[in-house]
């Protein structure tokens, strides 16, 4: 039933759909009360049809998908390039354009384990400040759709690798499967989680030397594994003081142990990596140690801003502090500079 002529509405966002109802203790101009009846709000686009509808909310669809799907976490997906970068492929187009295919379809295969991951960890993500807001966690995106794009998501990624070959399919394969398994069972196992966190990673890196057929240095991937579990443990230090079910359990004295024990690992690793007979040999000189300060300081920037403000989240933490910024690109600039202009290969 409507209300009478002169009571004010006020909408509302009520589970099924977007409604209205007048205030309790409101009254018109007449002094009637208002009845507490509810009706349906007008359209949010006064004078558009059905199609406009339709069309407004596929858009709103597709824009919760895009949120699901995390595309700011793609940057982790440039292990898979790193390999065409160190062999000095950076600018060769047809080697470049395979690692661009298969890093690609890490992404796609990434996004769909985002959503598989978020579909289990929807109750408590919702106890969250920050993952509550997750379309999966916030009631936005239901459950059913969420795991049909992730399905499709990976078929799209196993296609992708399809025309790359068989081992970059085998590749994908075993990431599919690790990141599964993660999500399921291994997230709440101590330690050997971070550990399957990094191998992630690994096969990342592997999967990019396989795309564009190159033998990757050791010492690349020892870096590498190194870099992405002092990120996995990093990022635990801010869920050990509030721990969820989903979440392992960790002192955090030992995550503070394990964390600088990384940091220190990883820069004498990378350091080693400059200076090894087969890197100066492959670039010609090693110029390539002039890059160890920018490495010294975005480590230490990252342990600074873990310490100081609990970075949890090490993508966001990139996108968020400009000077840890500025030392990656400074680094990635310097880098490719002295692989592409070194010398013989």
């Amino acid at each position: 039933m409507p209300p009478r002529r002169g009571c004010r509405q006020h909408c509302w966002r009520g589970p099924a759909a977007r409604r209205c109802r007048p205030p309790w203790r409101s009254f018109d101009p007449s002094g009637r009360r208002c009845r507490p009846s509810l009706r349906r709000c007008r359209s949010p686009t006064p004078g558009r049809g059905p199609a406009f509808a339709t069309i407004w909310a596929m858009l709103r669809h597709l824009s919760l998908l895009v949120r699901a799907m995390r595309p700011r976490h793609w940057l982790k997906n440039g292990f898979v390039l790193a390999p065409a970068v160190f062999s000095g492929h950076a600018f060769d187009v047809p080697v470049l354009g395979r690692a661009a295919a298969t890093a690609l379809a890490f992404c796609l295969a990434a996004s769909a384990g985002y959503l598989v991951n978020d579909v289990l960890d929807r109750e408590s993500d919702r106890a969250d400040p920050v993952k509550r807001r997750r379309p999966v966690a916030s009631g936005e995106m239901a459950v059913p759709a969420a795991l049909a794009w992730a399905a499709a998501l990976f078929v799209a990624a196993v296609a992708i690798t399809t025309l790359q070959g068989t081992a970059v399919l085998l590749a994908l394969a075993g990431y599919i499967a690790i990141t599964t398994l993660y999500s399921v069972y291994l997230k709440v196992v101590p330690i050997l989680e971070a550990l399957v966190l990094a191998s992630g990673f690994l096969v990342r890196l592997v999967a990019g030397a396989l795309a564009i057929r190159v033998v990757i240095s050791h010492w690349l991937v020892i870096c590498g594994f190194l870099l992405a579990l002092l990120l996995a443990f990093g990022k635990r230090m801010p869920e050990a003081v509030h721990p969820s079910q989903r979440t392992p359990t960790y002192p955090v004295s030992f995550l503070h142990d394990v964390v600088t024990m990384l940091a220190g690992v990883t820069l004498v690793a990378y350091t080693l990596y400059t200076v090894a007979p087969d890197t100066t040999a492959k670039f010609g000189s090693r110029a390539l140690l002039l890059t160890v300060p920018m490495v010294l300081f975005g480590v230490l920037r990252y342990l600074l801003l873990l310490h100081r403000e609990g970075a949890q989240d090490p993508t966001s933490t990139l996108f968020a502090d400009r000077p840890l910024l500025l030392a990656v690109a400074a680094w990635a600039v310097a880098a490719g500079a002295i692989v592409h202009f070194g010398g013989p290969r």
